[in-house]
């Protein structure tokens, strides 16, 4: 049998390169919606994805809105975004409360005018055992996952409408696509939230209104220690805290973020963040039953229930260990420093 030749192999390697760097740069296309002068909300702007999200929306010369709850945080991200010489207003709000959603819509709209681009970014995850979970932790999830960014909607498409343009772009996560051990709430709201941007998608193309849905996997953005764990909770935050520190399987804030631009400005339908996700997804939408059996094989090897005491909330940042402190989370301690994720209870100087 003839061998190949070592310059066809050569071709074939060239023929692959070529394939992978336009796929690459089709994936990065920018897409013709200018953010200049463009007014953009962001909920969960104050820290992590949202941050930097705003801070590549100012840096095109967009006038850019954040809200948080935390008004030493957003005061923080405030100060750090007026660098960028555009206009930037910063709102201390309870998204899970109706009337502050639809308050803070209306205070925006009078300070830097309606809204063009809305980012439904806030979140808040719980981690740990089914056994653990409580009616509350199903409840916060929905309430900010779900109830706020329908609220928001609500709020800014009369302007969108009337003007037949918009942009509204839904965080949702891989989570909301397969359910993944020990974050069902999380998983549940999310499951949602996917549901509800892909119905308001299909019906407001016909007015100009674009409303993307994103769903990222693990991304490195210095979030873990804002992470509520119940059961184990130094192992269920140890594994949390390694897995989203490690590169291959998640991606850098700053990459996420310049994607979901783009998906954005191109107007499409979903983004779906990291190569693991993607690759969970399909498998997910060919096989389900078997994915699921897969992530309850995987489930044996998470922490198990405990007794009493996990039921208690703990914040990550209450939860470390001598493995939350290692080299193995150097990836996500760098991010915390970079994206406003530190607060008085760190256990690292700033």
């Amino acid at each position: 049998m003839k061998q190949p030749s070592s310059r066809n192999t050569w071709l074939k390697a060239v023929g692959i390169g070529a394939a992978v760097a336009a796929a690459a740069l089709w994936a990065n296309r920018r897409g013709s919606y200018d953010l200049r002068g463009k007014v953009v909300l962001i909920t969960g702007g104050s820290r992590g994805l949202g941050l930097v999200l705003a801070r590549q929306a100012a840096a095109e010369g967009a006038r850019v809105a954040i809200c948080a709850r935390d008004p030493d945080e957003l005061e923080r991200a405030r100060k750090e975004l007026l660098a960028e010489g555009t206009e930037i207003l910063a709102l201390s709000r309870d998204l899970s409360d109706e009337t502050e959603v639809r308050t803070m819509v209306a205070e925006v709209r009078n300070e830097l005018g309606p809204i063009d681009v809305l980012i439904n970014n806030a979140g808040i995850i719980t981690g740990g055992p089914l056994e653990h979970m409580d009616v509350r932790d199903y409840q916060e999830s929905m309430d900010i996952h779900f109830w706020a960014a329908l609220h928001a909607m609500y709020a800014v498409l009369p302007d969108m409408k009337r003007r037949r343009e918009g942009r509204i772009i839904n965080v949702a996560s891989v989570g909301g696509k397969v359910a993944v051990p020990h974050l069902a709430p999380y998983c549940a709201s999310k499951f949602a939230l996917v549901g509800l941007s892909e119905g308001f998608r299909a019906e407001l193309l016909r007015y100009g209104v674009y409303v993307t849905t994103v769903c990222p996997g693990l991304m490195r953005t210095g979030s873990p220690r804002q992470a509520i764990v119940k059961g184990q909770h130094l192992l269920e935050f140890a594994w949390f805290m390694v897995a989203d520190s490690l590169p291959v399987l998640t991606v850098s804030a700053g990459y996420a973020a310049r994607q979901i631009w783009n998906a954005a400005r191109r107007g499409d339908a979903e983004l779906i963040l990291g190569m693991p996700a993607k690759l969970i997804s399909l498998l997910h939408g060919i096989a389900p039953g078997t994915v699921a059996n897969v992530l309850s094989m995987a489930n044996r090897t998470l922490p198990g229930p405990t007794g009493e005491e996990g039921n208690e909330r703990r914040r990550g940042f209450e939860s470390e260990s001598a493995v939350t402190r290692s080299w193995l989370t150097t990836l996500t301690r760098k991010a915390e420093r970079e994206n406003n994720e530190r607060n008085n209870h760190s256990p690292y100087p700033a």
